[in-house]
């Protein structure tokens, strides 16, 4: 199936997650933000968040500065 992950068409196998996407994009695995269609998901849903054909996802990662 095909996703948009950050504004990128991206290819995932079917019945992927949205933990699936996450560990697509980045091996880091704290301070991240992840929602799909536009809706937050908590972490702990994350690898029940079954993904579907055509949907958005994005993917943020906190940063520090001043």
């Amino acid at each position: 199936m095909t996703v948009i992950i950050n504004g990128t068409p991206r290819e995932l196998p079917g019945g992927a997650t949205a933990a699936d996407a996450v560990r697509l994009v980045t091996a880091a695995t704290t301070g991240l933000a992840v929602a799909v269609n536009d809706e937050v998901l908590r972490r702990a849903a994350w690898d029940a968040a079954a993904l579907a054909d055509g949907d958005v996802i994005e993917i943020l990662t906190a940063v520090q500065g001043g």
